[in-house]
């Protein structure tokens, strides 16, 4: 049997997926109840609410189980209690781009990834390439936009 990939996250996004599941498995009953009252109007095949209900309900489902899957594979991991000198999942970096402005990113799980708050996925382009690097070195990454080059200034695990 293939093992199962763990799925690395910072606490809060485990506590965020959590309760996201949650709240979808306490919307289960309220759209079982929207879908037998749009039965009860009868003929379902021109039934505009029926349909929205199933197509919802065929969502929800879908959500937890694709949730409870990351949760069921979640490897919580506390930047707190790394170090090193080292880029890891985890890590604050501090990076200078080539007007030497500073710029900051933690790297985080897919699910807590938010470049406007500086938090990238550990598989994005930037963190894969600032993965096992050190402070001094350079950095080469292509986005969207064409070629990125950084210098690592700083690694912290806060």
């Amino acid at each position: 049997m293939a093992t199962m990939e763990k799925v690395p996250m910072l606490a809060e996004g485990y506590e965020r997926l959590t309760a996201d599941l949650k709240a979808l498995r306490e919307e289960r009953p309220k759209i079982v109840e929207a879908i037998e009252e749009a039965r009860a109007h009868g003929d379902l095949s021109e039934n505009a609410e029926y349909h929205a209900a199933k197509e919802r309900q065929g969502q929800v489902e879908a959500m937890i189980g694709e949730i409870e899957n990351m949760v069921s594979r979640a490897q919580i991991i506390d930047p707190t209690t790394l170090s090193g000198d080292k880029i890891i999942f985890g890590a604050t970096v501090t990076l200078l781009d080539e007007a030497d402005k500073p710029i900051r990113y933690q790297i985080v799980g897919q699910t807590e990834a938010d470049a406007n708050k500086g938090r990238i996925s550990y598989n994005s382009p930037l963190a894969r390439a600032l993965i096992g690097k050190q402070v001094g070195d350079e950095i080469e990454v292509t986005v969207p936009s064409g070629e990125k080059f950084y210098l690592v200034d700083k690694i912290e695990f806060i």
